[in-house]
């Protein structure tokens, strides 16, 4: 009886070694292959407002996460006043999120043009995240294979919604757009390449090659830092996450018209991947603003419209007008030094761009020491040489800035 307990006793702990490795271990799903069909519950009527009905839907995700709240995925759907289907955009939120202000925004505009929106919630954000952690905290991952399973997970959900929003009569499917911000520009490249009812796609502050993205963004340098110590360089980050790189996807397919935004001095998602998915994309529907990855906020309803009218353009036949130009003021933080002033720091406001990418510029700094004016040209990582000028006269000099 003893021995029996005793491999009775083995035998479980073995078993729940094997769970919890099974659990550990990430899932490994094929984004190009369409989630399993299911059987969608009524949607919820949330509020009606002069421009259209949101409603919420709730389903399960594909992907079984460990965290129980990561696994339901809200989508919140905006239908305009109009008595006939209207063509769909699927919108995608940015990292770290913790609200849908922007998005929203954007779904107000295209309600406005006789479209609908729906807003979904990226894993590991808002009512996703599971207690003790920030919204869009465990998103992004210092370990590769669950940053696969995260950016999997999140092309699989996005699937699935555009699976529901084909069971509604509302909704018509012919013409189907997708849109996203940052993080969720990434995924709408994923989502675009890999579900071909997707024909037109806008991306605001994206780019490919996600490897490099995270291997020079300025908001992941403590996950950058953990990846090196674990030996991990950006030529094994990229061959690790080959399977959800955009940048491949998207050559062997991408959706029929895009829009792209892109930030001139953008330090989080670098300019180069932006531009990587212009080529990739074939677009000339691009329109670069003057900021850096943040600035773009003192202009995003004019952003919202110009989105929406993408939308509405082309799912009308119409072509596309991309705008010449789109005002945004590029607003610096930074420090300088000159001889006679020595250290000094400030907030500045460019007044003038020499170049077409504005590597040479003038710029007005307030300083705890006055005001004074930079002009020169940039040098590499933020760094600046030129002439300053303030009340006490002019001096050669060095700054450093960021680009909001």
């Amino acid at each position: 009886m003893a021995r029996y307990r005793g491999n009775l006793t083995c035998s479980l702990l073995l078993l729940f070694s094997l769970l919890a490795a099974a659990k550990a271990q990430a899932p490994q799903i094929d984004i190009t292959q369409a989630p399993p069909p299911i059987v969608f519950k009524s949607w919820q009527e949330v509020e009606e407002t002069d421009d259209g009905t949101e409603y919420l839907e709730t389903f399960p995700s594909p992907v079984v996460s460990s965290y129980p709240q990561n696994n339901i995925v809200p989508l919140r759907v905006f239908i305009p006043v109009t008595k006939k289907p209207a063509n769909v955009v699927l919108i995608f939120h940015y990292w770290g999120a913790t609200d849908l202000k922007l998005e929203r925004t954007l779904a107000t505009e295209l309600n406005r043009k006789g479209i609908a929106a729906a807003v979904m919630t990226l894993p590991y954000h808002l009512t996703r995240t599971p207690a003790g952690y920030r919204s869009g905290e465990l998103a992004i991952d210092p370990d590769p294979d669950r940053l696969k399973a995260t950016m999997s997970q999140s092309v699989q959900d996005a699937r699935r919604a555009l699976d529901f929003l084909a069971t509604r009569s509302e909704i018509r499917m012919d013409k189907v757009g997708v849109s996203g911000t940052s993080l969720g520009a990434i995924v709408t490249a994923l989502v675009a390449a890999t579900d071909e009812r997707v024909t037109q796609a806008s991306f605001l502050l994206g780019g490919v090659d996600i490897a490099h993205v995270l291997w020079t963004s300025s908001r992941v340098v403590p996950q950058r830092d953990m990846m090196r110590r674990r030996g991990i360089t950006e030529e094994k980050l990229r061959k690790q996450l080959a399977d959800v790189e955009p940048g491949t996807l998207l050559k062997k397919h991408h959706p029929a018209s895009s829009f792209v935004v892109g930030g001139q001095f953008d330090t989080v998602v670098p300019r180069q991947s932006t531009e990587e998915l212009i080529d990739v994309l074939q677009t000339k529907n691009v329109l670069w603003i003057d900021t850096g990855h943040y600035g773009g906020m003192f202009v995003q309803r004019r952003l919202m419209r110009e989105v929406a009218t993408y939308y509405n353009s082309e799912f009308n036949g119409n072509a596309f007008v991309t705008p010449n130009k789109l005002y945004a003021p590029t607003i610096r933080l930074g420090a300088s030094v000159d001889a006679p002033g020595g250290l000094d720091i400030g907030i500045g406001l460019d007044l003038l761009k020499f170049d077409r990418r504005g590597d040479a510029f003038a710029a007005l700094f307030i300083t705890p020491r006055g005001p004074k004016v930079f002009a020169g040209a940039s040098l590499a990582q933020g760094f600046a040489i030129g002439v300053f000028g303030s009340a006490k006269g002019l001096s050669a000099g060095l700054m450093w800035s960021v680009v909001l």
